[in-house]
């Protein structure tokens, strides 16, 4: 442990660069985790783009990362077998050479009654969404103390890992869970040199959200201080500063990216 606080500040220019490093997204086929994929690509990552199907989406957003002049590499992975995901570590460190970054970013958010949910219901929630965080979490761990140079985990949770919403009481028991669990991997893992951390999105625009769930974005907008939606390049942005260099003394936080819905008194 070293007590010299003599160090020299990174340059501005280099704080965001992401040159020579590797990156894992999860979930990165479509989305939030696609425009982490591709922001990660722009900061100068070779990207690993991870999906339950290689489809045409994983390969699209592969071929975007291409086209900025990165490595993209779509990655068959279904983050609830642990078995799979020890596998799809390997095979990012032997296509792309190393692994210095994960984003845990796959995620199911079906919405069900309390009183309706079956204990099949809970189990594939838990599964995708916390058991998945924490073996990949585990497997990205052995690689990068198995490299010597540290790394850097980002878990996508939840503003309804803190707050709670109608029909979402699994999903929000799951992501209450990778909060925790990111903190409770920072402590862990930090003397290896790796720091984890987790944002924490609201309501992100998807297409079509405003047909399939009309009240609900009609109430958000009522209510968010800074009066729009969240875009998934606002969570892409959020995920690039915790695992890029400006962020170099930042673990165990969870960054909630929510435009200020969260400061609303509950009274």
């Amino acid at each position: 442990m070293s007590l010299d606080a003599s160090r020299e500040p990174l340059p501005v220019g280099g704080l965001l660069d992401l040159r020579g490093r590797v990156a894992l997204v999860t979930g990165g086929s479509r989305g939030i985790g696609a425009e982490i994929a591709v922001r990660l690509a722009e900061a100068g990552a070779d990207v690993a783009v991870a999906a339950r199907t290689v489809d045409a989406e994983s390969g699209s957003t592969a071929a975007r990362i291409a086209a900025l002049g990165r490595r993209g590499v779509p990655v068959p992975l279904d983050v609830s077998d642990g078995a799979e995901v020890a596998h799809a570590m390997d095979g990012v460190v032997e296509a792309l050479g190393r692994l210095d970054i994960l984003v845990n970013c796959a995620g199911a958010q079906p919405a069900r009654p309390l009183l309706e949910q079956s204990a099949r219901d809970w189990e594939e929630m838990e599964a995708t969404n916390l058991r998945g965080v924490v073996a990949c979490t585990r497997e990205a761990a052995r690689v990068f103390i198995a490299g010597g140079t540290g790394g850097a985990v980002v878990n996508v949770a939840s503003i309804e890992g803190m707050q709670p919403a109608w029909g979402h009481s699994h999903y929000s028991a799951t992501k209450a869970g990778v909060i925790m669990h990111t903190r409770a991997a920072a402590l862990e893992l930090g003397r290896h040199g790796i720091r984890v951390n987790a944002v924490s999105p609201g309501l992100i625009w998807r297409q079509g959200l405003d047909e399939s769930w009309p009240d609900g974005v009609r109430r958000w907008l009522e209510h968010v201080p800074l009066g729009r939606l969240g875009d998934p390049d606002d969570v892409a942005d959020a995920v690039l500063y915790l695992v890029s260099p400006m962020a170099r003394f930042v673990s165990g936080v969870n960054l909630v990216v929510d435009g200020g819905i969260l400061a609303h008194p509950t009274w």
